[in-house]
């Protein structure tokens, strides 16, 4: 594993031995992806980080993009491309995904108590492109659309169901057939497009790793067969962070609230979820409630919170420690204090690129489902 530095100049003339070198703007970083799932067996493959800034001023904070692809035992793979950018002067703000899985999940069902009896294996591809463009609108606050596209195709459930050992029960049908909440449509192909508008008021100090400052993102997507989609139905998404150094800047407590909300008629992948993944996307909330497997539990509503405390230890290593809780329902009124899940952990971060806080994050989670996670950047 290691960095390349990269530069423009204007060429000639040579500067003189004794002059001072001109700031490294650009790093780009190679990772290796190694991880193992019980549905996939073990995966690996390779990542890369580009991380800089693109103005030469004092106020542009550093932009990044993310390519990985990985592979595993059962030959399943992701090939995405992620990023975050801020214009020169931060004029304009872009975040956004290009992705396509050839994806195992488990499924559990729709709803909040859904039964570890009901697991079983589900194959489908999936792709997705996210974009938003914003334009700033104030200090540290932007205002545009975002369009997000997701096909979900060649759906496959396996036979039978998975007991807690990962092995196949053949005399039990698989649940995705079952389960009442999905209607028959919602077991064929389907695509879900939708456009709407997004604000954000974002006075983090790094994108990637955040010390202090405040994220506040506010959404509404509206999905229709206008834009091709085969559901219609409107996301409301609220995301709130807080960052802040506590005790000293050696120390710093990272909040997040998330809030998704959902009217009209949702298909299965388009629900709210809560339950981490190994790589997904910030727009999918894949670093919610670590210790729960990826959308465990999903439905219509979705209220989580999350909090982290991360603490620099020495050279280029801290510790974290982390605790989340949350809860799915088909309306706000189906939540109480019982059906609140949680989960937390420990892990370790390795400063990578000092220069823009880029770390490599390890991380043990305790929860339903204890597990494993490593990743680039910091979980939220």
């Amino acid at each position: 594993m290691g960095s390349t530095l990269a530069g423009w100049g204007q060429g000639l003339p040579t500067a003189p031995i004794d002059a001072p070198k001109p700031p490294k703007r650009i790093t780009i970083l190679p990772i290796p992806v190694l991880f193992y799932q019980q549905e996939t067996g073990v995966g690996y493959g390779l990542g890369g980080l580009l991380s800089g800034r693109l103005g030469t001023d004092t106020i542009t904070r550093a932009s990044n993009a993310r390519v990985q692809y990985w592979t595993t035992q059962e030959k399943q793979n992701l090939l995405q491309f992620v990023h975050t950018v801020y214009s020169p002067g931060e004029k304009y703000y872009l975040n956004g995904e290009i992705s396509a899985y050839t994806n195992r999940l488990y499924y559990f069902g729709i709803g909040n108590e859904v039964s570890n009896s009901n697991r079983s294996f589900l194959d489908f591809k999936l792709f997705i492109i996210n974009q938003r463009i914003q334009k700033s609108i104030a200090p540290n606050q932007f205002l545009g659309l975002q369009y997000r596209l997701s096909r979900v195709y060649n759906i496959v459930p396996q036979n039978g169901r998975v007991n807690d050992e990962g092995d196949e029960i053949t005399n039990q049908t698989n649940y995705f057939y079952l389960d009442p909440r999905l209607d028959p449509r919602q077991r064929q192909n389907f695509s879900v497009s939708g456009i709407g508008p997004v604000y954000t008021l974002d006075s983090r100090d790094v994108a990637l790793g955040a010390s202090k400052g405040n994220l506040l993102d506010l959404q509404v997507m509206f999905n229709g067969k206008f834009l091709g989609s085969d559901y219609n139905f409107v996301r409301y998404q609220i995301d709130a962070r807080h960052f802040q150094p506590i005790f000293s800047n050696k120390t710093i407590l990272a909040l997040q609230f998330l809030g998704q909300f959902h009217s009209g008629n949702v298909p299965w992948h388009g629900l709210a979820g809560i339950g981490a993944n190994l790589g997904g996307t910030l727009y999918d909330n894949a670093n919610i409630m670590r210790g729960i497997y990826e959308q465990r539990y999903r439905d219509r509503q979705l209220m989580s919170a999350q909090a982290e405390l991360r603490q620099h230890l020495f050279w280029r290593l801290d510790g974290a420690a982390f605790i989340g809780a949350g809860q799915v329902g088909n309306n706000i009124q189906d939540y109480s204090f019982g059906g609140i899940h949680t989960a937390g952990g420990v892990g370790a971060r390795f400063n990578f690129i000092r220069r823009d806080r880029v770390n490599l994050r390890f991380d043990y989670a305790f929860g339903k489902d204890p597990g494993f996670y490593f990743a680039i950047g910091e979980a939220f």
